[in-house]
């Protein structure tokens, strides 16, 4: 079987902006440039830009043979360790693109690899051209590259346990000493068996998350380095509109887990000596690109940061009745607009609030238009932000619930899926429809710092998911009417809380 080595990357020139792509196709075991692709793509991100260039080396590859091994090495951490299925794939532009990837070759014959960015210079310079053409209103041509001649061929130095790259320093070391003794031993020519750290690559999988440690202008952030894997969207079960919510105190169940490296190669030449160099650099950068505990590196791009604000009190409030999206949709008292113009000056002061996006209840409308009217800013409506239907619980207080439907109570409080009397929305209907709502939005406001006018339910469930917290640590959660908290979302898929429950502005 032949085997093939792809070299990709991508960059964007303001992040999102004028964006390119590079991708090499080299012979595994002689080295020997064989494709090369490069195109200006308009404005993207660089994240998106290194997937259009995995998918170009691909199927350029896939035109020299289709039925060859592919060993892809790229420097976005982000990209090698999604293919691999380590980490979740959930930006709305980077799916599509991954999964076009996954499709070129059957998954078994691809293995990615994650290298340093000056062994990627290649594929970095092919990207380079791409965007310098398309500053000049033209694309790419390969009769006018230079990428080749202005990159020194390193010589092949796959990761350990890499045949083809290991046969290639045979053949090296061959060249420069002697003819080898007859019956000494034949390197493999097998394709790499693993990716990075001996993990076997799937193709669309959506694993959990952790950031991406690429150049300081890509698509992600210094996030947390193990991230928590995010948790079903579908296990949310929190309490109602209320000022103490009913159902807070009580609790839910949980919804219902460095293999030694040995070289075989034979006696030392200075070939072997340099390759066994080259092997200790790759297992270095394994040890850099596997998630461990701590921080990532900073200036990895701006995220999209939610401010999550709490309507303020409405009549119902204060006597803690249920107040979801299917009852009366009281407006703010007297108190509530007093609390919603405190938050607005709080807001002016901070002035890092770029957008105002609200739910269409009375209450969160009425809220949103007093601080956007202070900010100098619109109001957007989202209906996705709405607070759960409480179906036949709407204006009664949890005392009243518990003693016309006791049954129908039990069960909520037992069950994510259960509905309130009535056919309200369960909460795990309300998790399914903040967790589409939050990427809708981050896709719309990436970058940017969005204000985000909601209710009791919305918020903590935006929090739990962003903690990957089960289901009751939202029993744990006390949120305050026209309270402040905020969630940042990265690139990609990782999510950090700042602030929660925030309410200094009202004292």
């Amino acid at each position: 079987m032949r085997e093939f080595i792809v070299e990709a990357d991508g960059g964007s020139r303001g992040n999102p902006g004028p964006a390119g792509y590079g991708a090499v196709v080299s012979d595994a075991a002689t080295g020997e440039t064989l494709a090369e692709a490069a195109e200006y793509i308009g404005v993207a991100t660089n994240n998106v830009a290194e997937y259009r260039g995995l998918v170009a080396g691909l199927r350029a590859a896939h035109e020299l043979d289709p039925d060859a091994a592919v060993h892809v090495r790229m420097d976005s951490k982000l990209v090698v360790e999604q293919m691999t299925g380590r980490w979740k794939i959930k930006h709305p532009a980077m799916k599509p693109l991954a999964a076009e990837a996954a499709r070129v070759f059957p998954p078994e014959r691809v293995t990615y690899e994650w290298i340093p960015r000056e062994r990627n210079k290649h594929a970095d310079r092919l990207a380079n051209e791409a965007m310098d053409a398309g500053r000049r209103g033209e694309q790419w041509s390969a009769s006018a590259s230079r990428a080749a001649l202005d990159t020194p061929r390193p010589e092949p130095a796959g990761p350990p346990a890499d045949a083809a790259a290991g046969a290639a320093r045979v053949r090296a070391a061959l060249a420069s000493t002697s003819t080898p003794t007859p019956g000494s031993p034949r390197p493999s020519t097998a394709p790499p068996a693993t990716g990075p750290a001996g993990a076997t690559p799937t193709s669309g999988a959506e694993p959990a998350t952790a950031p991406d440690s690429p150049r300081p202008a890509d698509d992600t952030t210094g996030a947390p380095a193990t991230g928590p894997a995010e948790a079903d969207a579908g296990a949310a079960r929190v309490s109602g509109e209320t000022a103490a919510e009913p159902g807070d105190a009580t609790g839910a169940p949980a919804p219902g887990a460095d293999a030694a490296e040995a070289d075989a190669g034979p006696a030392r030449s200075s070939a072997d000596v340099t390759a066994a160099a080259a092997d200790a650099d790759v297992r270095a950068a394994r040890t850099v690109a596997t998630p461990g505990v701590g921080w990532a590196p900073p200036d990895m791009g701006a995220p999209a940061t939610f401010v999550l604000l709490r309507h303020g009190e409405t009549p119902l409030t204060p006597q803690k009745r249920f107040s979801g999206s299917g009852g009366s949709d009281p407006s703010l008292s007297d108190i509530g607009r007093e609390q919603a113009a405190r938050v607005a000056e709080f807001l002016a002061r901070r002035g890092t609030v770029q957008a105002v996006v609200s739910s269409p209840l009375a209450r969160t409308r009425e809220t949103a238009r007093i601080v956007a009217a202070r900010l100098g800013l619109e109001v957007a409506v989202e209906d996705g932000l709405r607070e759960t239907d409480f179906g036949a619980w709407e204006g009664l207080t949890f005392g009243e619930v518990r003693e016309r439907h006791p049954d129908d109570l039990n069960a909520w409080l037992s069950s994510p899926d259960a509905e309130p009397t009535g056919g309200g929305e369960s909460f795990a209907a309300t998790a399914d429809r903040i967790a589409a709502t939050r990427d809708k939005l981050t896709a719309a406001y990436a970058g940017r710092t969005v204000l985000l006018v909601t209710h009791v339910t919305p918020i903590k469930t935006f929090v739990r998911l962003a903690l990957g917290a089960p289901p009751e640590a939202l029993f744990r959660m006390e949120l305050s009417a026209a309270s402040l908290s905020a969630v940042a979302y990265y690139a990609d898929g990782n999510a950090s809380v700042r602030l929660f429950n925030e309410t200094s502005h009202l004292r």
